[in-house]
């Protein structure tokens, strides 16, 4: 049967299904078996690394011959380093506790019964996402963790890649006993199958959508299915009047040049006045030697014009702009409150650092900004489920209820009140 020529409503309905069945077994599972799919998966994506590598190239060559920009090829790409990571993802989970089943709070009321929360699977998760591969199978690991089934919907220019992943996820909880349709990849890039997933409450507990600002919109306008999301990732490196200057220096150069298509690679540089002159120069001659785009304000560009140093004029819609790209922002301001004030106006609520020597700034910085995460001395780049020790991630949040940052296990996971008692009735 050709995938591409059904009536997609049922075959998402029968995906659907499937899912739900399977995710009575999976919150039931128990760890070594968990961990033994884990495990399994992880050895046959080694093992099947070129494999992966030749289903990757017909996607790449797909999105090169579409014109697709360096930052979306960049995202596709299954190299050695990202196959690798991917499977060690998957060990990192296996390592980790088991949430589910743990009861917490437990405590004796007045009746004598004892009263806890137990943390639970969520039951069906779906996610849908672009470009990145490697989403399939962090998302898979989580979900096999913390006892969820999951469905998957990558985008049409990562089918190739998401299929010969899905085959490998597929072996590893054959291998474990677990039902193999745990984990399931939605095989028809008809973008119909969106709409259905996120309108199919009855079979999907919760949505993650991870992609273009388009795509979330969309998904957080349509869904009738919760979500956990972020739109962009406008993140920024304030470096204080206090900061150490070569600290300073690392950071900020890291933050914007370690990759720039990550959603937690810096987009505006915040400079205290008192550092401008020090600071700007040096800095900016490391980014126009890696051919970095500068875009500043008034006080920036009269700094970086002393040394030559090449800085178009900042617009109001550059402080709002998620480039992805090498392209920067600078502004140089009085100080914290108007760096404060700056993120809170312009930022995305995902990941902003301040570079600071002095204790007091630093704490207001972490209690005034508001978003998912918050830095000292340290490089927005970490803010990433690996580098937070969750294994992986299936997604940053920037909402304020249920999940907030980097989603691992605990965010696929809810509490349920459990109640122990001893004949106890109520008078």
């Amino acid at each position: 049967m050709d995938i591409q020529s059904i009536d997609i409503a049922a075959y998402v309905a029968d995906v659907g299904r499937r899912a739900r069945t399977a995710s009575r077994v999976m919150a039931r599972a128990d760890t070594a078996a968990k961990d033994r799919a884990l495990a399994a998966t992880a050895s046959a994506i080694r093992r099947e690394a070129p494999a992966l590598k030749t289903a990757n190239a017909r996607d790449l060559a797909a999105a090169r011959a579409a014109g697709e920009a360096p930052a979306f090829v960049d995202r596709l790409a299954l190299t050695d380093d990202v196959i690798e990571s991917m499977a060690a993802g998957l060990e990192q989970i296996a390592m980790l506790a088991d949430p589910i089943g743990e009861i917490s709070d437990l405590r004796f009321r007045p009746s004598g019964i004892q009263v806890g929360r137990m943390r639970v699977p969520l039951g069906v998760i779906g996610i849908i996402y672009e470009s990145r591969p490697n989403v399939t199978i962090d998302a898979a690991g989580l979900c096999i963790k913390s006892g969820n089934a999951a469905i998957l919907r990558g985008g049409s220019e990562a089918i190739h890649s998401n299929q010969a992943l899905a085959a490998l996820i597929r072996e590893g909880l054959a291998a474990a006993g677990l039902p193999e349709d745990g984990v399931q990849v939605i095989e028809t890039t008809d973008r119909a199958a969106v709409g259905e997933l996120i309108s199919s409450p009855q079979y999907v507990d919760v949505i993650v959508p991870r992609g273009g600002k388009s795509l979330i919109e969309r998904i957080s306008r349509d869904a009738k299915v919760p979500t956990i999301k972020h739109l962009d990732g406008i993140c920024h490196v304030y470096i204080d009047g206090a900061a150490d200057l070569g600290k300073a220096i690392r950071i900020a150069d890291n933050a914007k040049t370690q990759r720039y298509s990550p959603c937690n690679t810096m987009e505006t540089l915040l400079v205290a006045e008192e550092r401008a002159e020090s600071l700007l120069p040096a800095l900016c001659r490391i980014y126009v030697d890696k051919g970095v785009e500068l875009r500043g304000d008034e006080r920036t560009r009269s700094i970086l014009a002393a040394d030559a140093l090449p800085c178009a004029p900042a617009t109001e819609e550059d402080w709002r702009t998620e480039y992805l790209a090498p392209i920067l922002s600078i502004r140089v301001v009085t100080g914290l409150d108007e760096a404060i004030a700056h993120i809170n106006t312009y930022g995305s609520n995902h990941t902003d650092a301040i570079v600071t020597e002095d204790y007091s700034r630093a704490m207001r910085f972490l209690r005034e900004v508001d978003s998912s995460s918050v830095m000292v001395n340290a490089s927005t780049r970490f803010a990433d489920g690996f580098e937070f020790g969750l294994g992986a991630e299936i997604g940053i949040s920037t909402d304020k209820l249920h999940a907030r940052g980097p989603v691992g296990l605990e965010g696929l996971t809810s509490l349920k009140y459990v109640v122990l008692g001893s004949g106890q009735v109520r008078g």
